[in-house]
């Protein structure tokens, strides 16, 4: 980290490839800012699909993003390819804070990086539950120390 900043690339323990796509980008020429959050909540439900076999369709609990930031460093533009880092920065009971870091592919510093907030509820009454066992395992692979 630099400056306690999560912005280079051996920061991450995690990698989502991510190619951009035409409506990304703005009246500006580069990626909306709200897309990064779009490439946030892929990233770590990504991991969860992959890691912990999370059925986001079937499963009886389910994420809320309950914050999320970012801070952008450099743009990106379609068609660029990008891979979006993931590490975890804290778990609690039902809740987890991910950092994630926006790089162009190849490239070691963020172009963008911000957290996001997980709180796992019950999918149909909506109450907090605690983090399932195997989800748990999954995440602390990518706890920072």
């Amino acid at each position: 980290m630099t400056d306690g900043k999560p912005i280079n690339r051996e920061d991450y323990k995690y990698f989502n490839p991510i190619t951009t796509r035409w409506m990304d980008n703005d009246v500006f020429g580069h990626v909306n800012n709200v897309t990064y959050y779009s490439y946030f909540d892929t990233t770590a439900n990504q991991y969860l699909i992959e890691q912990a076999d999370f059925d986001i369709h079937n499963a009886p609990i389910v994420g809320f993003v309950v914050h999320s930031n970012c801070n952008y460093l450099s743009s990106i533009a379609y068609p660029d390819k990008i891979e979006a880092g993931l590490y975890v920065k804290k778990i609690g009971n039902s809740a987890v804070t991910y950092g994630i870091g926006i790089f162009k592919k190849g490239e070691n510093t963020a172009s963008a990086f911000g957290e996001f907030v997980h709180v796992f509820v019950n999918r149909v009454e909506k109450k907090s539950v605690s983090i399932p066992e195997k989800m748990r395992i999954a995440m602390e692979k990518l706890l920072l120390p």
